[in-house]
């Protein structure tokens, strides 16, 4: 018999292994057939010799190409095809979080508000910019809100029903649909100007540089291998408190500590990329269906793939249409009744 279920259980490791090496693998075909895809045509080859030279430092390498090709390869596609990545990967890691953190399906980054929150402070910053000349890092305020977002909603719900699952969202909503009147009267006060703040809300990597990939890529990245690291205690977290408890899990601490992580990562890809919504829902739900419930692996996996998924949203977007559709637009279209047919079809009408 204990044979038997060691068999089964490194079945189970191979096959989750296999599947985050396939994702990976796809994930570098698809960057490297993506910096060569758009108005300007380029070749695998041409765009591999390119990142070798910048990466290498290689002159005379760089010198064979046309200094355009350089620059649409090294200083726009790839910071957007990056920031599309990294902000995939912390949405779809943070929807985990919560998911598991709330016990609830539903959850994802924006449940709790934080991303509201962000939203507003970025939106805050465009209206002063366009309004008075104010020139505000849009990041700092993005944070600064987040936070505020997420100690207000720890507050009410301590003084509501404490620090349960069920006062958490509830005291999301409310601080979300507060903070969504203020984007409103912002959107208001922009007068013609409001064009401005209403795409970068819809969600997009058109203008991003260096700059944001450097924002982002850091954060999600330790938000990442925390997250992976602490996996056992989140997991235990999910059997409710007095069990946590009574193995020894500090449930508050870890509780907070999450909140705070997926609140950091959820700042980090608001700034940088406005809001995009279904994926920090969609992909780990999914994924917690189709192939495990267990955070060590659905945490790193539920973040290849959410990566992947956005990478591919927003090359669509970019390639495919005569227009820039913000990404964050597909990603609803797509999303909700993709969302919708999952949902139904794995609940069979017991809701």
């Amino acid at each position: 018999m204990d044979g038997q279920i060691a068999d089964i259980l490194a079945g189970k490791r191979r096959k989750h292994l296999l599947a985050g090496m396939a994702v990976a693998a796809a994930i570098a075909v698809s960057v490297l057939l993506l910096l060569g895809m758009g108005a300007m045509e380029l070749g695998m080859a041409k765009t591999m010799g390119i990142l070798w030279g910048k990466l290498t430092g290689n002159r005379a390498l760089l010198e064979t190409y046309r200094p355009n090709e350089i620059a649409v390869v090294w200083n726009i596609r790839l910071p957007r095809i990056l920031c599309a990545l990294f902000v995939g990967m912390g949405l779809a890691a943070g929807g985990t979080i919560f998911q598991s953190l709330l016990r609830n399906p539903l959850a994802d980054p924006y449940t709790l508000g934080v991303s509201t929150g962000a939203a507003f402070g970025v939106s805050l910053v465009i209206y002063l910019g366009l309004a008075y000349g104010v020139q505000i890092p849009a990041v700092p305020s993005a944070f600064l809100f987040a936070f505020l977002t997420l100690a207000i909603v720890i507050l009410i719900a301590q003084k509501g029903g404490g620090m349960l699952s069920s006062s958490l969202i509830i005291s999301g909503i409310i601080v979300s649909s507060i903070f969504s009147s203020g984007i409103s009267f912002l959107k208001m006060l922009s007068g013609e100007n409001v064009s401005a703040i209403v795409f970068w809300l819809m969600g997009s990597f058109s203008a991003n540089t260096w700059t944001d990939v450097w924002t982002v890529v850091p954060m999600v990245l330790a938000g990442c291998i925390l997250a992976f690291w602490f996996a056992d205690d989140l997991n235990v977290l999910t059997m409710g408190d007095e069990t946590a408890l009574s193995l020894g899990v500090p449930v508050k601490r870890t509780r907070l500590f999450y909140l705070i992580l997926g609140s950091c990562m959820t700042a980090a890809c608001v700034a940088v990329s406005g809001v995009i919504g279904f994926v920090g829902l969609v992909v780990p739900h999914i994924l917690r269906f189709w192939i495990t419930s267990d955070n060590r692996v659905l945490l790193p996996l539920s973040a290849l793939t959410g990566g992947l998924l956005l990478l591919l949203a927003d090359s669509a977007t970019r390639v495919f249409s005569t227009g820039e559709i913000p990404v964050g637009v597909l990603t609803t279209l797509l999303g909700g009744p993709f969302f919708i047919f999952v949902y139904l079809r794995h609940s069979n009408g017991r809701g």
